[in-house]
C-alpha cells in the first residue's frame, strides 16, 4: 500500500531520505503536477523544463483571496500526483480540497519552504487594523508590536505556521523567496519522479542564477523610488518593498474580500494629501473604477500593479517578466 506522504515544502524530505512517494509513469498526463497561482506556476514550470508541463489552475485575472474552484480544475486535483500552492493564508479555496487529496499525492505548500522569510501584516501605522483579525490584531500590539518601521530588522526569520494568517502570504514577490522556493520544488519533483532527479535540480541551478541576476537588476532600477511615497490597492506588496526599500503609504482596502466603504474612501484620500503621495495603483482582480474617485482633486496620478501576472502567458519566463513589469509600473508613474 503506498504510504501517505505530505511535503511541507521539501524540510521533511531532506530529513528523512527514505520517504517514500509514488513514481510518476513516464507517460504522465500534463496535470499530474497542479499549481495554484501564475508566479508560482513559473517556477515550477522552470524547475520541470525538458520533462512535463505543470497545470495551472487560477490562469486568467482571478483573485485567490476570491476564487471558485470550477469542476475542471476538481478534477485536475483530483489526478494530481503533486500539488504545489502558498498555502491556506492566500489560497483559502484550496484548503480543503487539498486536504481530500489521494493519500498518494504530494501537497507542497511553499510558505513552509525552508529558507523562506515571511513578514508580518503590516496592522498598525499607515496600514491600520486589518478587518479579518481582532484576535490577532490584540495579541500583535500586546506584543509590542508598533507602527509600521522601514528599518524594521528585516533579516529575523519567522515561524513557519502554515495556516497562521499573522503572516503576509504574498511571498513570491522576494527574489531570494523565489529562490528558496526552487530549491522546495525541486527537492519535491526528484522525490516525486527520481529518474528525473538530475534534471530538476540541474533546472533549479540554472534558475536560482536567473532570479539571482534578477535581483540585482531590480535593486538598481528601484533605488531611485526611495521615499517617494504611494498608495496601493491591497497590501500585496509588501515582499518586494521591503527587498528595494520602497516608501508605501498605505492601501484602499483592508480586506480585499469586501467591497470599499465611503469611509474608507474619505480616509485614503486625506492620506494622499497628508503625505503628499504622488501615485495610487489599482490591480487588474479588482474593480478600476473606484480609482477616479479616490484621486479626484488630490493631484495623485494612477498606475496598475498586478501582484499575480493576469496578462502574462504561462511558461517559465512569467515570474520575471512579472516583476520586471512591477518595477516598470512603479517607476513610470514615481519617477
Amino acid at each position: 500500500m503506498i504510504r501517505k506522504t505530505v511535503i511541507r515544502a521539501g524540510v521533511v524530505l531532506l530529513a528523512c531520505a527514505t520517504v517514500f512517494v509514488p513514481a510518476w509513469s513516464q507517460a504522465a498526463e500534463a496535470g499530474s503536477v497542479v499549481v495554484s497561482i501564475k508566479p508560482l506556476h513559473a517556477l515550477v514550470a522552470g524547475v520541470m523544463a525538458g520533462v512535463g508541463t505543470p497545470k495551472l489552475l487560477l490562469e486568467g485575472g482571478q483573485s485567490p483571496h476570491t476564487y471558485t474552484l470550477k469542476p475542471s480544475d476538481a478534477h485536475a486535483l483530483a489526478q494530481a500526483d503533486a500539488v504545489f500552492w502558498i498555502g491556506p493564508a492566500l489560497e483559502g479555496f484550496l484548503a480543503k480540497p487539498i486536504a481530500a487529496l489521494p493519500r498518494s499525492s504530494v501537497r507542497v505548500a511553499l510558505s513552509d519552504a525552508a529558507g523562506v522569510r515571511l513578514l508580518p501584516i503590516r496592522e498598525s501605522g499607515a496600514w491600520e487594523r486589518h478587518a479579518h483579525g481582532d484576535a490577532h490584531d490584540d495579541a500583535h500590539h500586546a506584543a509590542g508590536k508598533g507602527d509600521h518601521d522601514h528599518d524594521h530588522d528585516h533579516d529575523q526569520d519567522h515561524d513557519h505556521d502554515g495556516a497562521d494568517e499573522s503572516r503576509d502570504p504574498h511571498l513570491w514577490l522576494d527574489p531570494a523567496n523565489a529562490q528558496a522556493m526552487v530549491d522546495a520544488i525541486a527537492v519535491a519533483l526528484a522525490q516525486a519522479r527520481p529518474a528525473d532527479a538530475a534534471t530538476f535540480h540541474r533546472n533549479a541551478a540554472t534558475l536560482k542564477a536567473r532570479l539571482g541576476a534578477l535581483d540585482s537588476a531590480l535593486a538598481s532600477q528601484l533605488a531611485p523610488l526611495k521615499g517617494r511615497p504611494y498608495i496601493v490597492y491591497h497590501d500585496a506588496y509588501q515582499y518586494l518593498e521591503t527587498r528595494y526599500g520602497l516608501s508605501p503609504a498605505g492601501a484602499i482596502t483592508l480586506d480585499p474580500d469586501r467591497p470599499v466603504s465611503a469611509k474608507r474612501i474619505a480616509e485614503i484620500r486625506a492620506k494622499i494629501t497628508a503625505t503628499g503621495t504622488a501615485c495610487v495603483f489599482a490591480e487588474p482582480q479588482f474593480p478600476p473604477a473606484i480609482m477616479a474617485t479616490v484621486v479626484e482633486g488630490t493631484g495623485a496620478h494612477t498606475g496598475l500593479l498586478d501582484p499575480l501576472g493576469a496578462d502574462l502567458s504561462p511558461g517559465p519566463d512569467a515570474y520575471f517578466t512579472l516583476l520586471d513589469g512591477l518595477a516598470r509600473s512603479l517607476v513610470a508613474c514615481l519617477g
